[in-house]
């Protein structure tokens, strides 16, 4: 027997991915390369650079978001894809994921929680993606009149 979903169920959630994904997809320029010797030389190790947070990661953003803010609906989903472009050029991916962790943990009790808690990038972390959640809801959403602090939603 086949499952069918409704039409209104799939599309929200499919136009979210999709448009999460499309930022992730850009074309990247090709530099071309030159071999010197024999033996290519390593590249060096570059350090992480913000505003290339993983798709996975993109799309569990601006889900969350869109919970946050009343639901899935396009206009949540505009404001939400810009917001995690705000989030993902204030901090790395790396940054983030920690972030997310130290947040969502923080309120763990007894010694598992210490863990969590207690280490001073857990603090600095949790500071840096609050600072850029409050950036990305200045940049993206809409300031309803009679607001003063500009959210909307719920």
């Amino acid at each position: 027997m086949k499952t069918t979903f409704p039409a209104r169920t799939i599309r929200p959630v499919a136009l979210t991915l999709l448009l999460a994904g499309l930022h992730a997809c850009e074309p990247q320029p090709v530099q071309p390369t030159v071999q010197t010797s024999a033996v290519a030389e390593q590249p060096a190790a570059t350090p992480p650079s913000t505003g290339d947070f993983p798709t996975l990661t993109r799309v569990e953003y601006v889900l969350q978001c869109m919970q946050e803010h009343g639901g899935q609906n396009y206009d949540n989903m505009y404001h939400c894809a810009c917001a995690v472009d705000v989030v993902a050029k204030a901090m790395t991916a790396d940054e983030y994921d920690q972030a997310v962790t130290f947040t969502n943990l923080f309120g763990m009790g007894g010694e598992r929680g210490a863990v969590f808690r207690d280490p001073p990038q857990s603090e600095q972390l949790r500071k840096k993606l609050k600072d850029a959640k409050a950036a990305a809801n200045d940049t993206c959403f809409p300031k309803m009149p009679g607001s003063a602090g500009g959210q909307r939603g719920g």
